[in-house]
């Protein structure tokens, strides 16, 4: 049996547009330049699709030379790879990380896409995040401002499976996953313990526990109402861990430095 990546997704700004890629470099923190920079308040506190559904609309390319910035109506801003800046603190969750604040031009983008004043920053790579050792055991997995852990896959069939059960079907980029996967059973990716292939080797390490950000149209920038997480609710329901479950969050094991591409096949071990 083996398990095929059939999508790959980076998400430079942390709730805002992700890139479709063909292929991407995996490093320690996940996919390269993956939730790299995030947006906050004035006081460093993370800001989300959860409060800000807009952040959906905020479009983000990558290049040679850095990440560009483009919110609807208000213009955009590119924010060079060798750009510092100044050093700060940024929150995410209980996790307090080193950052450096991107300057002006992205905070007045910014607040006058939002309304209000917020600032971009960049993760400090000095720093290490490290995911719950509850759920990674004797390894530590890095990441950069991700919610929790370094990827997060979902399986076609289970999206598939979700939307036989929802009058108005759902896309992918609902549950913003880095990977998506076929060859898989509806959910089968709850019982995986690791993809390998001769280079690398990615291990499942907890659920996903979904919030209303799977409301949010993606195209649009605006909730949508309960759904899909009260269809959700009614088969997925968890209490350890405690939440809405669907898709798993993965830690790269081996193969650092390593591109992954679309077609690339895993024989998958199982818990």
């Amino acid at each position: 049996m083996s398990i095929t990546l059939t999508g790959l997704c980076v998400y430079p700004v942390k709730s805002c547009r992700g890139i479709d890629v063909s292929q991407a470099r995996l490093t320690a923190t996940g996919l390269e330049h993956d939730r790299e920079w995030m947006i906050v308040t004035p006081v460093g506190r993370f800001v989300t699709q959860r409060e800000e559904p807009r952040l959906a609309l905020i479009g983000t390319w990558l290049d040679d030379e850095g990440l560009q910035l483009e919110c609807p109506g208000a213009g955009e801003v590119f924010i060079p790879y060798h750009a510092k800046g100044e050093a700060t603190t940024a929150t995410v969750w209980n996790d307090r990380c080193g950052a450096f604040d991107m300057g002006t031009a992205a905070a007045d983008l910014l607040a006058a896409f939002l309304g209000a004043p917020h600032r971009l920053v960049r993760f400090n790579p000095a720093g290490r995040r490290a995911s719950n050792r509850e759920w990674t055991g004797e390894t530590q997995a890095l990441n950069q401002f991700s919610d929790g852990f370094p990827l997060l896959a979902v399986s076609e069939a289970s999206l598939a499976h979700l939307n036989s059960k929802l009058a108005t079907p759902v896309p992918m980029n609902r549950f913003r996953p880095n990977l998506v996967f076929s060859g898989l059973e509806p959910h089968g990716e709850d019982a995986l313990h690791e993809l390998a292939d001769d280079a690398v080797r990615l291990r499942a390490v907890k659920p996903c526990t979904r919030c209303k950000i799977t409301t949010v149209d993606q195209k649009t920038g605006t909730a949508t109402g309960t759904e899909p997480l009260d269809t959700l609710r009614s088969y997925r329901l968890s209490k350890h861990p405690l939440g809405v479950l669907f898709g798993q969050n993965m830690i790269p094991i081996e193969g650092i430095g390593q591109m992954l591409g679309i077609g690339q096949t895993f024989a998958p071990s199982w818990r």
